[in-house]
């Protein structure tokens, strides 16, 4: 990435705000009936973190923590709390955070990320046809 600083943005604690169409986007990538019942409750914290060039999110919920570690635009391998295994690789461009991801299976899915004007953590995730955004703000 050619300006670090927009990365230094994402670094810190976010609680989740709103979203839209979360269900839908589940369903397309896979996750089961039980996974996207249990996930309408939830209001994940994440907390963002660098050190020396490796990234990591965690998230938290009332019932699970995981922690996403990567390097940016290098490939690497997580199991999501649903069980399915995928790759995937993040990049930092123009002041967003752009996380490709493919199962098993070849389904693709992708998610991007950006401060907006208000502060806000937007989150931006796609497979197929199906769009879901998130509304994160920052608490720390």
């Amino acid at each position: 990435m050619a300006n670090n600083s927009n990365a230094e943005a994402f670094k810190g604690t976010w609680d989740y705000v709103d979203g839209e169409n979360n269900d839908e986007y589940l369903k397309e990538i896979g996750v089961g009936m039980m996974g996207r019942l249990a996930a309408k409750g939830l209001k994940p914290r994440l907390v963002i973190s660098e050190e020396h060039g490796k990234w990591a999110v965690r998230t938290e919920t009332t019932v699970k923590t995981m922690t996403l570690e990567f390097t940016p635009n290098v490939e690497y391998k997580e199991t999501t709390g649903d069980g399915r295994e995928l790759k995937g690789t993040v990049r930092f461009e123009n002041g967003k955070w752009i996380q490709k991801m493919h199962d098993k299976h070849g389904k693709e899915s992708t998610t991007t990320r950006w401060i907006d004007e208000k502060g806000q953590l937007q989150s931006v995730s796609e497979c197929g046809k199906v769009k879901a955004q998130k509304f994160y703000k920052r608490v720390q």
